[in-house]
């Protein structure tokens, strides 16, 4: 489903975004500008995110700390 109407950006660009390592809205909406024209669908890219946050996979967990637990390691996408 479009979530950004004006970026044109996904439900599964948002969860992508998560499973690539990005823990932090708004560096999620600098990576795909979502919410950050108009602003109608800022609740709902905030609430597909925080989803997709808590549903992560083991492999993507972080602690309370803000770190990955001891022997993880997952992908992290680099844009050239």
């Amino acid at each position: 489903m479009i979530v950004c109407l004006c970026h044109r950006v996904s439900d599964r660009d948002i969860r992508r975004g998560v499973e690539s390592g990005i823990r932090n809205f708004e560096v999620l909406q600098d990576e795909t500008r979502v919410a950050s024209a108009c602003g109608c669908c800022h609740e709902c890219a905030r609430e597909v995110f925080d989803t997709a946050v808590a549903g992560c996979p083991g492999l993507c967990r972080i602690d309370d700390a803000g770190q990955m637990p001891a022997g993880k390691t997952f992908p992290i996408a680099v844009q050239a």
